[in-house]
């Protein structure tokens, strides 16, 4: 309301300014300049509220300038020369349309992120996803139910020893009993005592280390086992690659696909955030070889509020990314990418169970070992490993450790 009163307001004294003027190139030059301060307004709005790029701004800033110099010479220098200032602001509405045109290009890019396919595997979604028994548990936890947090990928997997479990009920990802906060905040959680049981990959040294400065027991069991795998798009004529390949590509020594006998493109080599499962996964395959500084990009927490990120896999022909295999084949289900060999073995069930796949590791069930932990984190982890918890595992489509035990 207050929006509207003032552009009335400004609409009413810029009529009256045009009757003052003397001449009709005044009120012509004083008519565009308050369009042109409108639009620019509008523009602005549009800029904070959807593209967010830098040079936007910069193009909407000469943009301005530049008319309002124009209208300014326009009533001063009786030249048709002036007129090729106007030249500039075209380029400006030109370059602004290529520029939104190619990021709106770029985001239709299909992804894959550690981001939420979740709701398939609510409780309370029409058939869900989740893995059930054939029948009933022979755990059911009435009260002291220990909460539940983890890595993304392992959702279905934790989500379906609770649906088997625990009271029946709806378990959301953000309240309760069973929490999806990802790796990194799983571990947060678990440092915080907010939490009684993770489900992750091992922790990073970092995560370690802040777990030992607190003088905290950090007791991990291992309940199943899952490939780290790497993908390309399904163009790329690459199907395999060597540890060495990948360490090469992630050091930044190899820049393009051509040094890989791969087409003439520039490796867009994407990474995941520090402390994710993943990427974690990623410094244990480079070992003692420094990673390169990943690919960054701007992204909007609010209003006019740039930060930087890691940037998310985008679908690109020369790109390369990594998750884990049933994340990026189960859960995200993206037919565009392909997953590579690595030393010539395909990430499989089958390569994973014989350990033939040579990035295939644990995931744990994770607890703080304390006097006073909750009585029934233990039971739980047992149940876990008996043949009813990793049926769950196996149905859901990860690996079980019978063969192990």
């Amino acid at each position: 309301m207050t929006v509207r009163f003032l552009l009335i307001i400004a609409v009413i004294l810029v009529l009256l300014l045009c009757i003052k003027m003397k001449t009709k190139r005044q009120r012509i030059a004083l008519l565009i300049g308050f369009v042109v301060s409108i639009l620019s307004f509008l523009a602005f709005l549009a800029l904070i509220f959807s593209a967010q790029r830098t040079i936007l701004w910069l193009l909407l800033l000469v943009f301005y300038v530049s008319l309002i110099a124009f209208l300014i010479l326009w009533n001063i220098i009786k030249t048709k020369t002036v007129y090729l200032i106007l030249s500039v602001p075209a380029i400006c509405i030109f370059s602004a349309m290529i520029i939104i045109w190619y990021y709106n290009y770029i985001y239709k890019i299909p992804t894959v992120t550690e981001e939420s396919y979740l709701y398939r595997y609510k409780s309370s979604a029409e058939n869900n996803m989740l893995a059930k028994l054939d029948e009933e548990s022979n755990l059911k936890l009435i009260d002291n139910l220990p909460v539940l947090d983890g890595a993304t990928a392992l959702y279905p997997v934790y989500a379906s020893f609770a649906q088997a479990v625990y009271p029946e009920k709806e378990y959301t990802t953000t309240k309760a009993q069973v929490l999806c906060t990802t790796t990194a905040g799983a571990y947060d959680n678990l440092l915080k005592g907010e939490v009684d049981i993770i489900f992750c990959a091992a922790p990073s040294d970092l995560q370690m280390k802040q777990f030992y400065d607190n003088n905290v027991n950090l007791k991990l069991i291992p309940i199943g086992r899952e490939a780290f795998v790497f993908f390309v798009n399904k163009s790329n004529i690459i199907d395999n690659l060597t540890l060495k390949n990948i360490q090469e590509i992630y050091s930044g020594e190899i820049k393009n696909w051509k040094e890989l006998n791969g087409a003439n493109q520039r490796i867009k080599a994407f990474q995941r955030p520090k402390n994710s499962g993943s990427q974690t996964m990623l410094e244990k395959v480079m070992g003692n070889i420094p990673i390169m500084k990943p690919r960054r990009e701007n992204v909007s927490s609010g209003m006019g509020d740039i930060i930087n990120q890691v940037a998310v896999y985008r679908n690109f022909t020369n790109a390369i990314g990594y998750s884990f295999l049933f994340y990026s084949t189960e859960m995200v289900k993206n037919n565009q990418i392909k997953l590579l060999a690595i030393d010539g073995i395909y990430p499989s069930k089958e390569t994973i169970q014989n350990e033939s796949y040579p990035f295939s590791d644990y995931f744990y069930a994770i607890f703080i070992d304390t006097d006073d932990k909750n009585e029934n984190i233990e039971l739980f982890i047992e149940w876990m490993l008996s043949s009813q918890g990793q049926a769950l595992i196996s149905k859901t489509g990860y690996i079980p450790i019978w063969n192990e035990k």
